[in-house]
């Protein structure tokens, strides 16, 4: 081996009381036993530096590469044969790789182990979706063979016997082999029998339609759903009627104003504006926005521009039933309230509430 003839000779001969060797039969000997014993115990055991010698060994490291290639190429020019069921060829690949592995110590080496065994993967693959598909495959003469067992033929007979017997004519198949291929294949048929009648049709009479009865209502929801509405007629009714009240006493305060003296038109802002509560102009304005719209009041703009209301005579109602109006919301705010009843020096309202009696 080479390990043990490089420790024969690196293992030096020992040397006796200072004696320098080569001279004698005795001291040949004596370096010779020397020799075979380093040569033992180096076969015993190697040192870690002989280990890290062969590690490091370049003819060593190319010998595993070439292998390594040798067996890629194999593995790509066999390719179509090692697809083959019966062909192990790629078992015999794997088992040397894995022999080589053994022996990796660089990175090159380890590159080509991989590069291995991803074409063993794919060709592993590709061997095993290939059988999958073959077994799934429709073989027709292995279905024609198990059949032919299953009725009972008997490959085994002579040919003479078979000649004599004249082929299935004579024997060669039993008389019951059909018979028994019916009642194997009457399994997967297996089917309810239809439903027909002994006494011909007969005609179904359909059930008389019932009569749908409603249901009464209960009697104390009717009555509330009837006082609910006479309740809500009787709030407007009220409400209304108070509006109209309304409305009819300030058309007197108007009146009263005017023919007090018609010549002095009357300022809309000092009849609407109440100084001692806001709340009361904004409703003055409210009931004498009905008078000007049922025509028995007019407004119009003075010499300064400013707005008047008047009375407006029964001659002039009826004459103004067919004239155009004009409608235009008004908006007042506390602020322009104020400001009004400062500019027009209003003190007293010309319009009092109701629960108040006017004295002149």
């Amino acid at each position: 081996m080479r390990r043990a003839s490089r420790g024969g000779d690196e293992t030096a001969p020992p040397r006796q009381n200072g004696v320098p060797g080569g001279k004698g039969d005795g001291r040949a000997a004596e370096r010779g036993d020397a020799a075979a014993a380093g040569a033992d115990d180096d076969e015993a055991g190697c040192s870690p530096a002989d280990m890290q010698d062969e590690d490091n060994d370049p003819a060593r490291r190319r010998e595993i590469r070439s292998k390594y290639r040798d067996l890629i190429n194999s593995v790509q020019q066999n390719r179509e044969d090692m697809l083959s069921p019966t062909n192990n060829k790629l078992t015999d690949v794997l088992e040397e790789a894995n022999k080589l592995f053994a022996e990796v110590r660089q990175a090159r080496e380890a590159a080509l182990d991989a590069q291995l065994l991803v074409l063993a993967t794919d060709l592993g693959k590709e061997k095993a979706t290939q059988l999958h598909a073959e077994g799934s495959a429709f073989d027709p003469s292995a279905f024609a063979e198990h059949l032919l067992s299953f009725m009972g033929l008997n490959r085994l007979e002579d040919e003479d016997e078979e000649e004599e017997g004249g082929g299935a004519s004579g024997g060669y198949l039993p008389q019951d082999a059909w018979q028994r291929v019916a009642t194997r294949a009457q399994r997967c048929f297996r089917t309810a029998p239809s439903f027909h009648y002994m006494m011909g049709s007969f005609l179904a009479e359909l059930p008389p339609p019932r009569q749908r009865v409603e249901r009464q209502r209960k009697v104390p929801g009717r009555e509330a759903k009837r006082i609910m509405p006479t309740q809500l007629r009787r709030m407007e009714e009220s409400h209304q009627e108070a509006t109209e009240k309304e409305v009819e006493r300030i058309l007197g305060y108007l009146q009263g104003y005017f023919n007090d003296d018609p010549t002095s038109p009357i300022s809309y802002y000092e009849f609407v504006i109440d100084p001692t509560s806001f709340s009361r102009s904004v409703e003055n304005i409210f009931h004498t926005s009905f008078l000007v719209r049922d025509g028995v009041a007019r407004m119009y703009l003075d010499h300064d521009k400013l707005p008047c209301i008047a009375p407006v005579e029964e001659g002039e109602v009826e004459a103004g039933g067919t004239s155009s109006r004009q409608q235009c919301v008004i908006s007042i705010s506390p602020k322009s309230w104020k400001e009004i009843i400062e500019v027009f020096s209003i003190s007293e309202p010309l319009i009092h509430p109701p629960s108040t009696q006017h004295t002149e």
